[in-house]
């Protein structure tokens, strides 16, 4: 398998997480020692990500740490030629020189991986140490020119941001923050396209759910997003944002789930259809606007009967969904088991609802929006598995926009009611 790996492409790149001499990662290192056997020194390369602590108490770095993960590797056949030492500040020549003779690599080879306040500075910080050019030498490989003037501007609209977007997320694993990582990355790149420092708020959808106050939770955002989900908890929560979004004006943007509902929503309050829901969290609902894919009804074993991976959507021309990607047909990954029921599309559609994506067969439903508002828009795939820092993706980046343009609004009105509280003729006439 791995010869046919080395023979398919031309760069591989291996990462195995967790700490040297645990168990469970000793197959996957005996698996990397095999391949630079097989595959020669020379088109493989070893980097080892290791720790260099700073003890306070001692008023000194730490190199014993290093020098044990570096004896547990050679224990078992591995030679780093690249140590990236993580660490809170820059490694001295004596500390390098120390390192490179007690795990046997070259000076060179020994790196400050500095911690840094965005990991976007990585790359930057990197190629300062030199990291590419070694890499390169290493692999027998021809060094170009270093342009990494992109990256620089990202890291400097970073940390000069010009202003700020509050984002605020309904979802149901707030409190695992890293369950939205790539979503709260996809944002992030969103706001560096317009120069942007990016507040997200957390909300729990649960704590929606029959909350008079529900309203006061969800003002001061500038835009509101539901992303995916399975499972019936927090949803009649999601439905109130997505009303409250609705309702008031406020840019909303639903993925996956965040679209399901966004249905839902509309067919409950303006369609009229009381009760209306996804056979996934009601199976005796009496409107079923969403429910399991065609194809997999009947089954009940969850394995193997999602829609995954890229699939082709047909863009309606006109809509906000073709204005955002400027083109007819995309191809976007998915990650999902039900879909909205097309039955329910005449009268959805008669209330104002519009679908705007569809796959080129017209069998599933790959967007909506509701025209008319500032921005309401929905999609069944999953956009943030796309989005890069120097490519924003075209519905997080608009998504941001229209947040951010909802945020000047606001402080535009609330500036003219100051001015007009001010000049009104009644506190003129009682001075």
């Amino acid at each position: 398998a791995m010869k046919k790996v080395a023979q398919d492409v031309d760069v591989a790149i291996v990462e195995i997480g967790g700490t040297v001499g645990d168990i469970e990662s000793l197959p996957f290192m005996e698996a990397i020692r095999q391949m630079r056997q097989q595959l020669g020194r020379e088109h493989t390369l070893f980097v080892h990500v290791t720790l260099v602590p700073f003890i306070a108490a001692a008023q000194e770095l730490k190199t014993k740490p290093t020098q044990h993960s570096v004896k547990e590797l050679l224990s078992i056949g591995i030679q780093p030629d690249i140590l990236l030492c993580r660490t809170d500040r820059f490694l001295s020549k004596d500390i390098k020189s120390k390192i490179a003779l007690f795990c046997n690599v070259e000076e060179d080879a020994v790196i400050t991986a500095k911690d840094v306040a965005s990991i976007y500075e990585v790359p930057v910080v990197f190629s300062r140490e030199g990291v590419d050019t070694l890499a390169l030498r290493y692999l027998h490989l021809e060094a170009k020119e270093r342009d990494l003037k992109d990256w620089e501007d990202v890291v400097y609209r970073i940390y000069n941001p010009q202003d700020e977007v509050t984002i605020g997320i309904v979802g149901k694993y707030v409190e695992y923050e890293d369950s939205y990582k790539s979503l709260k990355e996809a944002l992030v790149h969103g706001a560096l396209a317009h120069n942007l420092k990016l507040q997200v708020n957390w909300i729990e959808a649960e704590g929606l759910e029959q909350d008079p106050a529900s309203d006061e939770q969800l003002q001061g955002y500038d835009g509101l997003l539901v992303p995916g989900g399975f499972g019936k908890r927090g949803i009649e929560g999601m439905l109130t944002a997505i009303r409250y979004a609705r309702e008031k004006k406020v840019p909303y943007f639903g993925i996956c789930l965040g679209m399901q509902t966004a249905c839902i929503e509309f067919a409950r309050n303006v369609c009229g259809l009381e009760a209306a829901n996804s056979s996934e969290f009601d199976a005796s609902t009496p409107h079923r606007i969403i429910y399991k894919l065609r194809e997999l009804r009947g089954i009940e074993e969850l394995g193997g009967t999602m829609r995954l991976g890229a699939w082709t959507c047909k863009i309606e021309p006109g809509t906000l969904a073709h204005k955002i990607y400027g083109q007819l047909e995309i191809s976007e990954r998915h990650r999902h088991r039900y879909e909205f029921n097309r039955e329910y599309e005449e009268t959805l559609v008669a209330g104002g609802l519009r679908i705007s994506g569809s796959t080129p067969d017209g069998t599933y439903v790959e967007m909506v929006e509701l025209p008319g508002h500032p921005h309401f828009i929905g999609c069944q795939f999953h956009p943030e598995f796309k989005s890069k820092p120097l490519e924003p993706h075209p519905l997080f980046r608009t998504f941001i926009g229209a947040a951010y343009a909802n945020r000047m609004e606001r402080r535009a009105t609330r500036e003219a009611s100051k001015v007009s509280m001010f000049h009104r003729p009644e506190r003129i006439a009682s001075r």
